[in-house]
C-alpha cells in the first residue's frame, strides 16, 4: 500500500498548475522565521503529529468546530505552537493570491513543504519533498489518543510505534534528531529530577550536573509555561549534537537517553554523534518515508479552501 501512494507522490507535481509552489512557501517560512525562531521547531512538529494520526493530510490544522472536537484539541496536540498553524495558513494565503495556483495546493503538501524549509533554515540539510497529497476529510480528537509517542517510551515502545508507519529503528533514531531544536515544559521530564524511583529520585542515566541545572530551571512549583531547550549546546541548530548530548547522559526525555543506554540503538548513536553526513543521509531518508504515511488520494481527500476548515 505504502508503495501504491509514494508512486502518486512526485517532486514535480505541480509544475504545471502552480510551478512556483517552493518559492512561495519558502518566501513565507523566511518572513515567519524572522519574526520568531519557534517558527522552526514549530512547524516541524506539526508535521510529525500530523503523519502520525490518520496520515500527513492536515488534518492537525483543522479547528474544532460545535458538532466536533478536532485533533489538535487532544490533550497531546495543545502543546503545539501557533507559529507552526500560521506559517501554513500563511502559505495558503500567498499560494491563493497567485491565480493560477488557487484552490490547487494542498494544506498537507503545503505543511510538507514548509517542514523541509525550517530544517535547512536552522542548518539541516536541503532534500526534494515529494509532493500530491490531498488534504484529509475528518479530524477527530479521539483519533489521536495512543498514537503519538511519549517521553517515557522505551526502545521497544518506540520501534512498535514507529513500525506501525513502516519506520525502522534507524528512521525512528533519526527523527528522534528533531529534538535538536526547539524546547519542552518542566512537566514533561519533572519525574527524571525529582521522584524517578524511590531508590533513586534522580534518573540514574542523566548526566548529574545536567540533572543539578534542570532542577535550577525547573522547580517543584514552576510556571508551567516556563519553556527548556531540548539541546543544551546548540539549541537553534538543527546538528547532530542531539546525539552527542545523548553520549554525555544530557537526552531531556527518557525517550532520547534510551536511544543511548539500549545497546541495540547506541551504535547508530555514536555512528552519527561523529558522522554528520551519515546522520544527514538518514534523516533525509526518514523524513521522505514520514511524508508517505496515509497519504489521501482520490475520493479519500481534497483540497481544502481554508486549511482550518473542511469544505
Amino acid at each position: 500500500m505504502a508503495n501504491l501512494v509514494s508512486a502518486q507522490l512526485r517532486s514535480n507535481y505541480y509544475a504545471n498548475t502552480c510551478p512556483n509552489v517552493e518559492s512561495i512557501v519558502r518566501n513565507v517560512v523566511n518572513q515567519k522565521f524572522q519574526q520568531t525562531f519557534v517558527t522552526i521547531p514549530a512547524v516541524l512538529r506539526l508535521f510529525f503529529h500530523d503523519c502520525f494520526v490518520e496520515g500527513c493530510d492536515a488534518s492537525v490544522i483543522v479547528s474544532s468546530t460545535p458538532g466536533n472536537t478536532a485533533e489538535k484539541d487532544h490533550p497531546d496536540n495543545l502543546s503545539l505552537a501557533g507559529d507552526g498553524f500560521d506559517t501554513v495558513i500563511k502559505a495558503k494565503a500567498a499560494i491563493d493570491s497567485n491565480s493560477r495556483c488557487r484552490n490547487k495546493v494542498s494544506c498537507a503538501d503545503i505543511l510538507a513543504l514548509a517542514t523541509r524549509d525550517v530544517i535547512q533554515l536552522s542548518g539541516g540539510p536541503w532534500y526534494p519533498v515529494e509532493l500530491g497529497r490531498l488534504d484529509g476529510l475528518t479530524s477527530k480528537a479521539s483519533n489521536v489518543e495512543g498514537k503519538l509517542p511519549k517521553p517515557t517510551f522505551n526502545l521497544n515502545q518506540l520501534n512498535a510505534m514507529f513500525a506501525s508507519h513502516g519506520l525502522t529503528q534507524a528512521d525512528m533514531i533519526a527523527l528522534s534528531a528533531a529534538h535538536s531544536v526547539g524546547f519542552s515544559h518542566c512537566s514533561k521530564f519533572s519525574n527524571r529530577i525529582y521522584n524517578f524511583s524511590p531508590q533513586s529520585p534522580i534518573d540514574p542515566t542523566l548526566n548529574k550536573q545536567y540533572a543539578a541545572q534542570l532542577r535550577g530551571m525547573c522547580p517543584r512549583n514552576v510556571d508551567p509555561r516556563i519553556a527548556i531547550n531540548m539541546d543544551p549546546k546548540t539549541p537553534r541548530t538543527f546538528d547532530n549534537n542531539y546525539f552527542k548530548n545523548l553520549q554525555q547522559g544530557m537526552g531531556l526525555f527518557t525517550s532520547d537517553q534510551v536511544l543511548y543506554t539500549d545497546r541495540r540503538s547506541k551504535g547508530t548513536v555514536d555512528l552519527w554523534a561523529s558522522n554528520t553526513k551519515s546522520f544527514n543521509s538518514a534523516f533525509v531518508t526518514a523524513m521522505t518515508k514520514l511524508g508517505r504515511v496515509g497519504v489521501k488520494t482520490g475520493r479519500n481527500g481534497n483540497i481544502r479552501f481554508d486549511c482550518g476548515r473542511m469544505n
